[in-house]
């Protein structure tokens, strides 16, 4: 596997592939690689012919009061899995050249990113759209995928694409858990054995507002206050949003509900802020005990 830094050099690379007729597929990544990054190269060999990885940690994502400094971080580690995975080259650029100095060219996408994380991390998706774009413009990938854990950024991604004319397919893979059901994330490894405990709480509250639903309940409140029920009480575990949302535009979920709906939660265990997601019908991850 080949490891670029510089733009220009993974761009030529991409475009040289794309010359042979050549499918490429784009999976970016901020690092500190667990399952659920590797099942994302696995679907974009699913759906390419060539796979680039991208390690960049993103500063414009992260507010002056979050974890940018404290972000795990395991390059070499990260380039074995890679290359194990069978993607073809990883992108390690360093922030200036995502960021050279005086840049002042933002992307927001409105509407998406108001709601759920967009309320507790208002500028994070200004960043996370930004970045991405530069990617895309980098990389040229015909087809990018992103894990369906953060479910809202997939869908503030697959809307920027379509309002920016962008030719790149934009697949969402599914959520990859843990044994215990909690949602693999780099920053799992934050949580002490107490958090950890209390983190289960999110899945289980997701896997009772599913089962409510297959019994007949049709009333969004009553399905958040399940949730709600599940997540209280927790010593280690504070609740952020708890909400049900439709599973294209994110507007708030109307009654009666037909099961496209997605229940969506975040909470803060000490310093760290976990999310997760889940439809009220349908293909989940989510253990069955």
């Amino acid at each position: 596997m080949n490891i670029f830094s510089e733009v220009h050099t993974i761009r030529e690379q991409s475009r040289a592939w794309k010359r042979q007729g050549l499918r490429v597929g784009f999976v970016p990544t901020m690092g500190y690689l667990h399952e659920g990054h590797l099942s994302l190269i696995e679907c974009a060999l699913q759906h390419s012919d060539r796979v680039i990885v991208s390690i960049f940690v993103n500063p414009t994502q992260f507010a002056p009061d979050e974890d940018l400094d404290r972000y795990p971080r395991d390059h070499e580690g990260d380039i074995k899995k890679i290359t194990d995975a069978g993607a073809a080259a990883c992108f390690l650029p360093p922030v200036e050249a995502l960021y050279p100095e005086g840049a002042q060219t933002f992307v927001e996408v409105k509407e998406l990113t108001r709601a759920l994380c967009g309320v507790e991390r208002p500028t994070h998706f200004r960043g996370v759209a930004t970045v991405v774009a530069k990617l895309f413009h980098i990389v040229l990938p015909d087809v990018a995928v992103f894990g369906k854990k953060d479910y809202q950024q997939l869908v503030t991604i697959q809307r920027m694409v379509r309002d920016l004319l962008m030719e790149v397919e934009v697949i969402g893979a599914p959520i990859v858990r843990e044994e215990d059901g909690l949602a693999m994330s780099s920053r799992n490894v934050y949580l002490s054995d107490v958090q950890r405990e209390d983190a289960r709480a999110l899945n289980q509250a997701l896997k009772l507002a599913r089962q409510a639903f297959a019994s007949g309940e049709r009333a969004p409140a009553a399905l958040l206050d399940v949730v709600r029920g599940q997540l209280s009480g927790r010593e280690h575990l504070r609740p952020g949003y708890v909400e049900l949302r439709d599973s294209f535009a994110l507007h708030t979920a109307q009654e009666p509900l037909d099961g496209t709906e997605r229940v969506f939660v975040s909470a803060y265990l000490g310093q760290t802020r976990l999310i997760d997601n889940a439809p009220l019908s349908g293909e989940c991850s989510l253990p069955e005990s």
